[in-house]
């Protein structure tokens, strides 16, 4: 319990700083995000076809796509097809309380979406952290780990890079599309991430009492 704790904290610190300076409208900071969010809606405008991938993208990596379609199949394979009730468990409970937390975030700190010129989509609620990014860092981050024991070094090896890659194309997307400024994304990564890390070390540390006559399968 004591590395959870740990590592709440370590990400936890930086969030927060991150936070208040969204809410306080930081100067350079704002002016980086802004500068950053031109450029990349420009960019998006001026190329029909990379702005169809934008939207594809949007559209697939949505927080209710990626647990429904990835996150919910791989906790019940691991629950049902590996008998390992505990951590499967774990993950759903993860997965719940990274949305709820996240949404908590975003009305508190109440970010405004960027303001573009031109704007070529609406989105909806505010934006600090995105929610795209926290919630497939957490799917992503959750999934790995889930199934970590159960698979080899090469399998692990690439599910972690194809996990990063999701991850960082999902953060770009929300650039290109006009949806969130960089921090918002950053935040989004160290939230869903961290949470996930601080989580799954205070699940590794606890040991759920054994009634005498129950059988080890099952936990984990």
């Amino acid at each position: 319990m004591t590395r959870a704790v740990v590592y709440a904290v370590v990400v936890a610190i930086p969030l927060a700083m991150l936070a208040f300076l969204v809410r306080t409208e930081y100067d350079p900071l704002v002016r980086f995000d802004q500068d950053l969010i031109v450029a990349a809606t420009d960019y998006t405008r001026g190329h029909p076809r990379f702005r169809t991938f934008v939207d594809t993208w949007e559209l697939i990596s949505q927080p209710w796509v990626i647990f429904l379609f990835l996150g919910l199949p791989v906790s019940l394979y691991v629950w049902f097809g590996k008998h390992l009730r505990t951590r499967a468990w774990w993950a759903l409970a993860t997965m719940a309380a990274g949305w709820a937390i996240a949404a908590g975030l975003k009305l508190l700190v109440h970010r405004a979406r960027p303001e573009i010129d031109d704007p070529f989509a609406q989105h909806a609620g505010y934006s600090f952290p995105s929610g795209h990014a926290t919630n497939n860092a957490i799917v992503v981050t959750v999934v790995v780990l889930l199934i970590w024991p159960l698979v080899g070094t090469g399998l692990r090896r690439l599910l972690v890079g194809l996990g990063a890659v999701w991850v960082i194309v999902t953060c770009a997307d929300r650039l290109f599309a006009g949806a969130h400024f960089l921090s918002d994304v950053t935040a989004g990564v160290l939230l869903g991430c961290g949470l996930t890390a601080a989580s799954y070390a205070g699940y590794k540390g606890w040991r759920p009492p054994t009634p005498i006559d129950s059988t080890t399968e099952g936990s984990d």
